[in-house]
């Protein structure tokens, strides 16, 4: 969670200077490497990827990374019971299919993080009611430890389930581009900030 607090205040302050030709900042953890270029050392900074992974999407169909490759997509976690903000960020997600839901170069995994409630059928029916379909939006289903895994590893947000607060999760929307980086984290509540994530959608698409 701190993690994501200190990527959010970068990304506030390079959006403050956000212009159309400027890119998108690469966020998450990264490394420096050095190179040997025409025999000389060269330092680069590698910047890490969502790793390979494999989950079950609405329709029953296996989703992997390799789905994903050559697009860009967003990703956030929830729960098809979830009380609180679930609601608002699914409705405010809905913006986000209805922009790009005929681009067959963007799509949005949303990652159930209970998996024993949310079944592929009860996936399938939120799904109806949200008034989604095609093979724009996936809800994804896995197991447990891998979802929580890859949540607060790589997509650096909070995504367990508590034995005193049930399951709590972060409501972040991350944009992640065609080389499986975080180049955008956004408030999934807030719809300015998910207004912001369409342009910044768009301007990845650009690049």
């Amino acid at each position: 969670m701190k993690k994501l607090i200190y990527l959010m205040a970068g990304l506030g302050l390079l959006a403050a200077c956000h212009t159309d030709d400027k890119k998108l900042p690469i966020l998450g953890n990264r490394q420096t490497v050095t190179k040997t270029v025409d025999g000389k050392p060269e330092v680069d900074t590698v910047y890490a990827t969502i790793p390979p992974f494999s989950f079950t999407n609405q329709y029953g169909k296996t989703i992997t990374d390799k789905d994903l490759d050559g697009k860009i997509y967003v990703a956030d976690f929830f729960f098809t019971s979830c009380p609180s903000i679930c609601p608002v960020m699914q409705r405010n997600m809905l913006t986000v299919y209805n922009e790009f839901k005929n681009d067959p170069n963007v799509k949005i995994l949303s990652h159930t993080i209970d998996p024993k409630h949310d079944t592929i059928p009860v996936l399938k029916q939120y799904a109806d009611k949200l008034g989604i379909s095609g093979d724009t939006w996936w809800l994804l289903y896995g197991k447990k430890e891998e979802i929580y895994q890859i949540a607060e590893k790589n997509y650096l947000v909070s995504a367990k389930d508590d034995n005193q607060q049930g399951y709590v999760h972060d409501g972040y929307f991350l944009l992640i581009d065609k080389q499986k980086r975080i180049r955008g984290s956004y408030d999934g509540t807030d719809m300015k900030q998910v207004t912001q994530l369409v342009a910044d959608m768009h301007t990845l698409e650009k690049e």
